[in-house]
């Protein structure tokens, strides 16, 4: 009996150093296969903070997709340089007055001309008398009004006819109401913003053809 208590120990024994012998075997194929060693925990975390110390994260600067490129210098025509007309062209039949610049029409304006008995004269002339803000004096009267856009003559003069005192011309008028019609003395009325125009694209000496 003894014997056999004896034999069972040292049995007992051997199985468990070959157990453990068999776990640590599976730990280090386990180990081998995976190709990586088990660290603890502890040590993981000095490796990072290690790491982190000795190699410090360099942030990163986002570069544009293209360098911008200079604009290209754009020409522009001086501020005094004018589209200015060749020839003014006065449809009487039309009531509408044409400026050319060539062969191409500038502009076209509605207009209201002088009434039977004192018809705009035909023929050719030229713009000899250009005035900003005239101010008019009534030949029945002698009175003269105040200068505007609430004048007779409106806020610009154009004259293009001089004969025997009397003075043709282009001009605004307060009445802007009557463009289309034959209302006038002889002269051409014009919205204000109309003449105003006409101002800017003509000068002296340039034809006017009335016809």
């Amino acid at each position: 009996m003894l014997l056999f208590s004896f034999f069972f120990v040292k049995h007992s024994s051997f199985l468990r150093q070959l157990t453990t012998m068999k776990l640590s075997l599976s730990l280090l194929t386990l180990t081998l296969i995976s190709g990586s060693l088990l660290l603890p925990v502890e040590g993981i975390n000095k490796k990072a903070i290690a790491s982190d110390e000795t190699t410090p994260v360099t942030p990163t600067i986002e570069l544009p997709v293209s360098q911008p490129t200079e604009e290209a210098a754009i020409s522009t025509p001086a501020e005094n340089e004018k589209n200015l007309a060749t020839h003014v062209v006065l449809n009487l039949k039309e009531r509408r007055v044409y400026v050319y610049q060539d062969d191409q029409v500038l502009a076209n304006y509605r207009v209201a001309i002088g009434k039977r008995g004192w018809e705009t004269p035909k023929g050719n002339f030229s713009v000899i008398e250009m005035v900003e803000n005239p101010q008019w004096k009534n030949p029945w009267n002698g009175r003269v009004s105040a200068p505007g856009p609430n004048s007779p003559l409106g806020e610009r003069w154009i004259g293009f006819s001089r004969e025997e005192g009397k003075y043709i011309g282009f001009h605004g008028t307060p009445g802007e109401h009557v463009m289309g019609q034959a209302v006038s003395h002889g002269c051409v009325r014009m919205r204000n913003r109309d003449v105003k125009e006409l101002y800017e694209l003509v000068e002296t000496g340039i034809p006017v053809i009335v016809q």
